[in-house]
């Protein structure tokens, strides 16, 4: 459909389905063309439909398009000979991710570590553009120890600013699109209600700080560049997040200490990393925000995962930012919200999500 399909994936069947765009995305209140729209006008007035993610077959032709049982015929994709798109963090949680979706989706793609390719340093990343010539950079490395930042602000700037800076400056020098990630941390938590992309930033510690300067510094030298906040995400598919920590200590009858009056909007990984993609192939730019939409307290996610896996709630200890001491000051509220589009669900669907995935994976293991 050309704006886009409401309810696609419930058949029309029941309330509160899916929203999909088309060659229009409708969800920022305005008609946000998407690559759809750039393909369908290639092809009218310039009679040349090629893309480099049109190459691929789509998902109908996939096996992944059978959700029960299995395919009676393995169709093999084909070989995407086209520029992949480059993902530097190859260990960390959003770059796994972003590989994983990029299977998924028929994105041909290369992961790089820190041996790989040292963002800190401009020759290696010519070089790995020189290799691999992508058609777009995402960076989802980065220094993301809050706490530890503050006593290690060197490595903290050169991993969340300097890296990213450099980056800014091959791509614009190649015509390579960049896709950065920022924080919620970058504001002060002052403002008492959501913040947005128009939002000015007011760090209050070294790693706020250290996205703060990036994004200056990547908007100045990359104007075409996209910079996504996000907020405290998490992931079905590694340990490093709130979520898998709390239910763990919950598990083991360990008692869990989080702060009820720090609010945040936590962010479930794959919708995270498609939205992301989707913004990236559109060829959008500037800053956008990207979390579930609702805000709760760090002390409120965890009753919520008690709840949702039948644990001890009175493990939890519910106190205030001050009585933990970290020895990063957070801001009180860092919800985000966005004036460009509210492109993921809501964080009730992203739990419910959450939980699904883990029913499949408990599943596949016991098979």
């Amino acid at each position: 459909a050309l704006l886009g399909s409401y309810g696609w994936n419930k058949l029309l069947t029941q309330e509160n389905g899916d929203y999909e765009p088309g060659a229009f995305d409708l969800r920022g209140g305005y008609l946000r063309p998407t690559a759809l729209a750039n393909y369908i006008k290639k092809i009218a007035h310039e009679n040349d439909g090629h893309h480099h993610l049109s190459e691929e077959k789509g998902w109908w032709l996939r096996d992944s398009r059978i959700i029960y049982g299995s395919s009676s015929k393995t169709i093999e994709m084909m070989t995407n000979q086209s520029a992949p798109l480059l993902i530097i963090g190859k260990n960390g949680t959003l770059g796994k991710a972003f590989a994983k979706i990029c299977e998924e989706r028929c994105i041909n793609y290369q992961v790089l570590c820190r041996q790989d390719c040292d963002i800190s340093d401009s020759a290696a990343i010519d070089s790995a553009i020189e290799q691999y010539k992508p058609w777009a950079i995402i960076n989802a490395a980065g220094f993301v120890r809050v706490d530890d930042a503050q006593n290690d602000y060197e490595a903290c700037m050169r991993d969340n600013t300097t890296g990213p800076h450099n980056l800014a400056i091959a791509c614009n020098q190649k015509g390579i699109q960049l896709l950065n990630f920022s924080s919620d941390l970058v504001f002060d938590g002052k403002k008492p209600t959501a913040y947005t992309e128009n939002d000015l930033p007011n760090p209050l510690n070294v790693y706020g700080q250290s996205k703060a300067q990036a994004e200056v510094l990547i908007q100045k030298e990359n104007p075409s560049s996209l910079i996504v906040r996000t907020s405290a995400f998490f992931s079905p598919w590694d340990k490093y997040n709130f979520v898998h920590y709390v239910r763990k200590a919950l598990s083991g009858y360990e008692t869990v200490t989080a702060a009820k009056d720090l609010y945040i909007s936590p962010t479930y990984v794959p919708h995270l990393v498609n939205a992301s993609l989707d913004i990236l192939i559109d060829k959008e730019t500037g800053i956008w925000h990207l979390a579930n939409k609702g805000s709760l307290s760090w002390a409120e996610f965890a009753f919520l995962i008690a709840d949702k896996f039948d644990l001890d709630k009175s493990l939890i200890n519910a106190v205030t930012a001050e009585e933990i001491n970290y020895p990063a000051e957070r801001p009180f509220n860092s919800v985000l919200a966005s004036e460009r589009g509210q492109l993921l669900p809501s964080f009730e669907q992203a739990m419910n999500e959450y939980l699904h995935q883990q029913k499949v994976q408990k599943k596949r293991k016991v098979a």
